[in-house]
């Protein structure tokens, strides 16, 4: 029997006003693979044994703050454990997010806001209780405040306001249903003690103990040296599901070394217990001797499968040398991968070719389906050759060559308005010679560096290498004061708000913000919209790729290297569980025998 048309308006004008009941997670796309009554995640152990110390390693030489969350200083190794979150996100799904703080979370169907419900068990490390004014006491602190990382106020641009329902409940309201993952990343905004921050520089960079909320509490600390964190037997959600297996050590110690050769050795001679491994002639060559003979050592390879991002030399395109594309494009001719490869990394890495790569989100062949039709949007803003040619970093392997690259480079150069006078490459208007400096803080890169700078040598580009400490170095890129740097963009499965942080034209100038790279074009701005206002998981693909495409366009990176696997190395009395998550080694998992 048909239903009589009023009626029907009328069930529809419910429908879409309805607010569905609270849950105990969310999902950015389809639904969330632990029921409400999970007793763990499958990628944790219910047995594992609670006890002994893990020690680890820093590479840097100094820190002077606690605060994670703000621009000054340098802070300590660690300080994430004190600090803990509404939801926490499972590491085997694309998205998704689970009650922590917030036990509950409701989501109406119009998206127009989101409403959590904070476990009322839930205290910071003082015994006092976590509350609703502590949640918009933080979410104020982190966007308004001039002194906290400019990723907050990226992050959370489109919430319009915070509405404190009762003590332990609190509503955002959002600009619009477009910003599909804000519910989501809401969740994983960091929770401050009110009562604490309101009688302490929130700004200042300190090591006054803070008062915190997460599974550990610093016991004692040596700037420079080592800090040591010690299980809080009062952590009020260690019994919960999302922490059944997790932060199974009674104490967490990082050990801090100035050279990664000296720490590597340190390793070997048994004075930490867990390493990760990023040099690949480290791995083919360091990892000998009779501790990993006998088993005291053991050296593995662990598979993921997320997304390794993007490291690359960063140009900075702040720098009128910099500024067009063709120069940018024609320093990456002289990167010879295949070279460096083979005689540097014992053949151990892949050419990185998307700021996405290792996923479903990287853009390859020629656009097609929606990606396409966002691209033709505009067809006349961009390089004919993002419709034209699929990208791929300039390459040496035969029947390529390095001296084919170089001529490449040149034309490239001279199209420009660049020539070679008195053997220095010069601007033929303004007579800027072309020369810059490699800024870096890890000694290791130095040998790489060098081949680049000979292969410029022969296009007439001095470069030189700067070798500087972490502090300067942190400080120097919060003020994009360098030419060129190593850096690292690293993604996941559900790219969103955060690339904001990374391209968008607002972040350019503003110091602290990850935007290194000095991008400002307004169609990556519309298109990190797209990316963020998804509707679906094959919509999001399509518009990521699209967004991926005009950053490989815009030659703003000399792209490097990736390799899906973690390389790490550990004492033999360390164990973990059977089953490893997506996103790979998690060691907050791992246990002592």
């Amino acid at each position: 029997m048909p239903v009589p048309k009023l009626l029907a308006l009328l069930f529809f004008s419910i429908c879409l006003n309805a607010t569905a009941a609270p849950q105990h997670g969310i999902a950015m796309h389809g639904n969330l693979k632990y029921p409400a009554n999970f007793e763990h995640f499958d990628y944790t152990e219910l047995n594992a044994k609670k006890g002994g110390t893990l020690k680890q390693s820093v590479l840097g030489d100094n820190f002077d703050s606690f605060n994670p969350f703000i621009v000054k200083g340098v802070s300590a190794a660690g300080v994430h454990y004190l600090y803990q979150t509404l939801t926490t996100q499972s590491e085997d799904e694309a998205f998704s997010e689970y009650g922590l703080i917030a036990e509950r979370i409701d989501i109406p169907e119009d998206r127009s806001s989101v409403t959590y419900y904070l476990n009322k068990m839930a205290t910071f490390s003082d015994g006092r209780p976590i509350t609703s004014a502590d949640v918009k006491f933080s979410f104020e602190t982190l966007t308004t405040n001039d002194k906290a990382r400019p990723f907050y106020s990226a992050y959370y641009a489109d919430v319009t306001a915070v509405e404190l329902i009762d003590s332990h409940t609190v509503k955002f309201v959002l600009k619009n249903d477009l910003n599909k993952e804000l519910p989501l990343i809401l969740g994983q905004m960091p929770i401050l003690a009110k009562h604490y921050w309101e009688a302490n520089d929130f700004g200042t960079s300190s090591l006054k103990l803070p008062v915190g909320n997460g599974p550990y509490k610093i016991e004692s600390f040596e700037p420079g040296r080592s800090i040591t964190l010690t299980r809080d037997p009062n952590y009020w959600a260690k019994d919960l599901p999302v922490n059944q297996g997790r932060y199974n050590f009674d104490k967490l110690v990082f050990e801090y070394y100035k050279d990664n050769t000296v720490a590597l050795e340190a390793f070997k001679a048994g004075e930490y217990d867990f390493r990760v491994e990023r040099t690949a002639r480290n791995w083919a060559n360091a990892y000998t001797g009779e501790k990993f003979n006998n088993g005291t050592l053991i050296k593995e390879e662990v598979t993921h499968e997320r997304p390794t991002g993007l490291q690359a030399f960063v140009l900075n395109s702040r720098r009128s040398k910099f500024s067009d594309p063709r120069v940018r494009e024609a320093l990456a001719y002289a990167f010879d991968f295949e070279w460096t490869n083979k005689n540097l990394f014992n053949g151990q890495y892949s050419r990185a070719d998307s700021y996405f790569e290792n996923s479903e989100l990287s853009s390859s062949g020629l656009p097609s389906g929606e990606e396409l039709t966002i691209l033709t949007r505009f067809k006349d803003k961009l390089p004919t050759q993002v419709f034209a040619q699929e990208y791929k970093a300039p390459s040496t392997a035969k029947p390529g060559s390095l001296r084919k690259n170089l001529r490449t480079a040149i034309a490239l150069l001279k199209d420009a308005g660049w020539e070679i006078k008195d053997q220095k490459l010069t601007h033929s208007k303004t007579n800027e010679i072309l020369e810059f400096e490699f800024l870096l803080y890890q000694k290791d890169f130095e040998r790489i560096a060098q081949p680049l700078i000979k292969n410029l040598e022969k296009l007439g580009i001095k470069s030189v290498i700067r070798v500087v400490d972490t502090t300067q170095y942190v400080n120097r890129l919060r003020e994009f004061d360098y030419d060129v740097i190593v850096a690292g963009f690293g993604q996941s499965n559900s790219p969103g708000n955060e690339q904001r942080e990374y391209w968008h034209s607002s972040k350019a100038t503003q110091p602290g913000s990850r935007n290194l790279a000095g991008i400002s074009d307004p169609i990556i701005d519309e298109l990190i919209e797209l990316v963020i206002s998804a509707p679906d998981r094959e919509s999001l693909i399509q518009r990521t790729r699209a967004l991926d495409r005009v950053l490989l366009s815009g030659h703003y990176v000399i792209p490097n290297w990736f390799n899906p696997v973690d390389r790490i190395a550990y004492n033999h009395k360390l164990a973990r569980p059977k089953v490893s998550p997506k996103s790979g080694v998690s060691i907050d998992t791992w246990w002592m025998k």
